[in-house]
């Protein structure tokens, strides 16, 4: 199994409402991709970090291997939602793949 945790802090320039509705519409589009890309076998999107928190959207996959994470990094869908809805607001991009029993 292969865990792909993703944490994404926002543009310091979204005021916080801007922030509420894009972190909103991040989890739901990148959670409906569990509908859509069937390499998935879990996911998971937080939105509401503790206040000691440095970064503003975490995601959570699990796969069956390494292949089923190169086939949804490069599924149209995932790569949709990477250009609609993460790009154009997020400052800073972190992820961390590794494998596990």
């Amino acid at each position: 199994m292969v865990k792909h945790i993703v944490l994404w802090r926002l543009k310091e320039e979204l005021n916080l409402d801007e922030k509420a509705k894009v972190k909103k519409e991040l989890k739901e589009a990148l959670e409906n991709l569990r509908h859509k890309i069937s390499e998935i076998v879990e996911i998971k999107v937080n939105i509401e970090g503790m206040k000691g928190s440095n970064v503003d959207v975490l995601l959570e996959t699990v796969f069956e291997n390494e292949n089923a994470l190169k086939v949804y990094a490069e599924h149209p869908d995932h790569v949709a939602v990477g250009t609609e809805k993460i790009k154009p607001f997020m400052s800073e991009r972190i992820c961390y793949d590794y494998e596990f029993n």
